[in-house]
């Protein structure tokens, strides 16, 4: 409300404090307008390529659809999904995704999976991040050489493990052998007992330092005088860790944990040339391929899929709920 007498012309104070929201709200539409511009190609493009093939996948999933007929479905519903079939005598029988054994096996496969390979992964890599973030001679080269287990094509990496895990031949069998931890030979990539440990040791090496890449990425943040401060303090460096590092570093770890997770719950490749055909090792993206292209079982391929994709995502939103992640990279 302005001061000046009534009839009187405005100030000139007034006049700016009148016009400054309007030009502000102005700017503010200006500003939106662009970043809508600037996003729209990556909007369109992100359409294309992961909500049409998303739209389709459920479409097909309420379908009777075979891979050799997909013009010639059906709409069923949730058939492929769960449908309890009644036949007249007081007895029925469940079909469906969720009726089947198998399908609850990948599930539990794929979380095992997930929490066991992450959790080893996000230690060791913090581990490897501070090693690499310290101060010593040879460290470029050191960083250079820990990225090329990650540089490794997935494919390339599971050929190769299969080899030195081989019973026969590989280097594996014969080093355990050799020192005695192990009395004979044992095919890692065939046993049920092993097949597992074996997928996940294969991981661990290859994803270990994508996870130290973006830990270390955190601790380049953190500012010099906080340690600078400590040390003159003489606070002992196990407590730094715990009540400076860790606290200061925890939006990176968190990030690194759900970009991780996200990748080892839609796992295929590794499992797919490691350990085919192995119900032990078969992961929700296997079950889904196998259903799509090699059963024929198009529709029931899709609903797994479909569900793959609902499973990610509530993982997804849990944790940001959980952990409190903001999607700037810091907590709420």
């Amino acid at each position: 409300m302005s001061n000046a007498l009534p009839g009187a012309p405005p100030t000139e104070a007034a006049f700016r404090a009148e016009v400054r929201p309007a030009r502000r709200s102005a700017l503010s539409s200006q500003r939106r307008r662009a970043a809508w511009m600037f996003l729209a190609p990556m909007l369109l493009v992100l359409a294309l390529v992961a909500a049409w093939p998303l739209a389709q996948t459920i479409r097909f999933s309420l379908t009777d659809a075979r891979l050799s007929d997909l013009g010639g479905a059906s709409f069923i519903g949730f058939g492929n999904y769960y449908e309890w079939v009644d036949y007249g005598d007081g007895d029925g029988e469940a079909f469906g995704l969720l009726a089947d054994p198998v399908w609850w096996q990948a599930v539990w496969n794929t979380v095992r999976y997930t929490l066991i390979s992450v959790s080893i992964e996000t230690v060791l890599g913090l581990v490897f991040a501070l090693v690499l973030n310290a101060e010593f001679r040879g460290r470029a080269l050191v960083r250079a050489a820990v990225l090329i287990p990650w540089a490794i094509p997935t494919i390339v990496s599971a050929k190769m493990w299969a080899w030195m895990m081989n019973d026969q031949f590989g280097i594996l069998n014969d080093i355990l052998v050799t020192l005695g931890i192990i009395a004979a030979p044992i095919a890692w990539t065939a046993s049920p007992d092993t097949a597992m440990t074996a997928v996940i040791i294969v991981d661990v090496w290859k994803t270990t330092p994508f996870m130290a890449l973006l830990i270390l990425a955190g601790l380049q943040m953190v500012p010099g005088d906080v340690y600078e401060a400590a040390r003159i303090d003489g606070v002992n460096p196990v407590k730094v860790f715990f009540r400076v590092t860790l606290p200061l570093i925890r939006p990176a770890i968190l990030v690194a944990v759900i970009f991780r997770a996200l990748d080892a719950l839609r796992v295929f490749d590794l499992i797919y040339v490691l350990t085919p055909n192995n119900p032990q090792t078969k992961t929700m993206s296997v079950y889904a391929q196998e259903n799509l292209f090699q059963f024929d079982n198009f529709a029931q391929g899709s609903a797994a899929s479909t569900m793959l994709f609902l499973v990610i995502a509530m993982i997804t939103l849990l944790y940001i709920k959980t952990a409190r992640l903001n999607l700037e990279g810091g907590r709420s």
